[in-house]
């Protein structure tokens, strides 16, 4: 499978009354236009999108959907996510047909299920997390990717400084995480010239990918960047950092962070001095921007590590984002992806 991906900007919609569904039920029309959805599956993501709605609206105190093009191995799909304010509930009791907290008929989430390629839920003290993917139907074979991604601008700001970039050849992955300084149209333009830079770059080794990152951002103001660089059967993982990108290779009892080095791409560094690591199949790799504090553990969470890392990556958005900056979070599940 080859594949290079940029990640589209998060759109999000505030769900805290009945009007709300119907708002994202439109804009997660929009998204399935926009990547070409026939009405067949079209009516699917309307019917997911409506069904997610909802249940915030009838069984939380309000929250928000967070939808995005989700890369898949035949072409794109729709993701759709909510976040509420709580109370939460047991996945056990709410995923069978006929439960129902609030006197309705108690379909919604079972109809989520059946109708997504992917779905999966995670409920605490908090509130619940559910994410849904949908892909055109196909017959045979595994749509989806393991990874996870966000990339959202800062409070009232519309364009986002933050970007990430996926590129798959065969075995060979490599994963971009980009942080353009500052905020607003300035750092999204950086971020962008250094997403086209690594869509474009020939080599995948980490310190190739930064170098054309370097050139791709001159002229621009420049950010923080860094590239995970993988070979899936084998485990190796090659990691190439300037400034303040945060990166952890993430395993069910431990963590180990993956070191950046001072400077500014596009602007000026010493070098990209890259470090080797190992790691097994099942291994979480976790690549943010300084948006998200990095004080967070995945032990704080008993069976997250274990779901979908696009349900990893809402948790952690929603437990440790800084509220004053853009956010760009991006994780990858190690493995084969073919």
């Amino acid at each position: 499978m080859d594949l290079t991906f940029a990640g589209h900007l998060t759109r999000v919609v505030v769900i805290e009354e009945t009007s709300q569904v119907g708002q994202a039920r439109r804009e997660a029309l929009a998204l399935a236009g926009q990547v070409g959805f026939d009405e067949t599956d079209a009516a699917r993501v309307a019917l997911v999108a409506t069904e997610l709605a909802t249940n915030v609206v009838k069984h939380a105190r309000g929250g928000r959907m967070y939808l995005s093009v989700a890369a898949g191995r035949a072409g794109p799909g729709v993701e759709m996510c909510t976040l509420d304010d709580g109370p939460g509930f047991s996945l056990a009791q709410c995923l069978p047909d006929g439960y129902s907290t609030g006197g309705t008929q108690g379909n919604g989430l079972g109809a989520i299920r059946r109708q997504a390629t992917l779905f999966d839920a995670w409920s605490d003290a908090k509130g619940a997390v559910i994410v849904a993917r949908v892909y055109p139907a196909r017959p045979g074979g595994v749509c989806d990717l393991p990874y996870g991604a966000l990339r959202l601008p800062m409070r009232h700001e519309l364009a986002c400084g933050d970007a990430w970039h996926l590129r798959v050849q065969g075995s060979a992955v490599a994963v971009t995480m980009i942080d353009g300084l500052g905020h607003g149209l300035p750092a999204a333009d950086a971020a962008q010239a250094g997403v086209a830079a690594a869509g474009q770059a020939s080599g995948f080794d980490a310190p190739t990918l930064v170098g054309a990152l370097h050139a791709g951002m001159s002229g621009t103001r420049g950010g923080a960047a860094a590239v995970a660089s993988l070979d899936m059967h084998t485990g190796s993982i090659q990691f190439a950092g300037i400034g303040n990108i945060a990166a952890s290779l993430c395993e069910p009892t431990s963590s180990r962070g993956m070191a950046s080095h001072p400077g500014i791409v596009g602007v000026q560094y010493r070098k990209a001095q890259p470090f080797q690591f190992h790691a097994p199949a099942g291994t979480l790799l976790v690549m943010h921007s300084d948006g998200l504090q990095a004080r967070w553990s995945l032990r704080d969470y008993p069976g997250l590590f274990h779901r979908h890392p696009s349900l990893i990556v809402a948790v952690l958005q929603r437990d440790f984002d800084r509220g004053r900056d853009d956010v760009g979070i991006v994780a990858l599940r190690l493995g084969d992806l073919h």
